[in-house]
């Protein structure tokens, strides 16, 4: 039997798309920075989606994943096997894990897919607690529900302007409980 022509075995290696393929760009929502967040290069962002209150708008204050220094401490400390599954932890909060913090809600997105998301108010955060980690570059957030629950938020950037504004938002919705 002759060998296979160079022509059939090409197709067979570079399978042909299909004609009908198209791709459709959608059109994102312009990122618009305020006078005051400039020097502290904090994100800002409109969506068009109404919000709990129907007020317009939503602006996004952060959002954003795991701190990338965790995962780069936790890279170093896996070289030893004792340490390798806390590495393992800083991996999947760094590749699945995104908080965003918005003028209405915290949002906790998770999962390889993100479909796991857990949204609540600020007018159900009683209290929020910051744990600093590895002096102070980043921390953890302990968020207090009405309900009793506890939100750990790991390894957050910029934890504390963050816990700021989440207990300035709490405050304003009037739920905070002083400690």
């Amino acid at each position: 039997m002759p060998p296979p022509s160079t022509a059939a075995v090409s197709s067979i290696l570079r399978p042909t798309l299909p004609l009908a393929l198209s791709f459709h760009t959608a059109s994102l929502p312009p990122i618009t920075r305020s006078a005051s967040a400039a020097s502290s290069r904090l994100v800002l962002a409109r969506a068009d989606a109404a919000g709990a209150r129907g007020e317009g708008a939503e602006t996004v204050f952060f959002d954003g994943g795991a701190h990338y220094g965790d995962l780069a401490a936790n890279l170093l400390l896996g070289l030893t096997l004792l340490w390798l599954p806390l590495t393992l932890a800083a991996v999947s909060r760094a590749f699945i894990l995104r908080y965003r913090f918005t003028s209405r809600r915290v949002t906790v997105v998770s999962g390889l897919s993100g479909a796991d998301r857990t949204d609540f108010p600020y007018s159900s955060v009683t209290s929020v607690v910051v744990v600093p980690r590895f002096i102070g570059e980043w921390g953890d957030i302990i968020i207090t529900l009405r309900d009793g629950t506890k939100v750990d938020l790991r390894s957050v950037p910029r934890f504390r302007e963050v816990a700021d504004y989440c207990r300035s938002m709490a405050a304003a919705e009037g739920s905070l409980v002083s400690q």
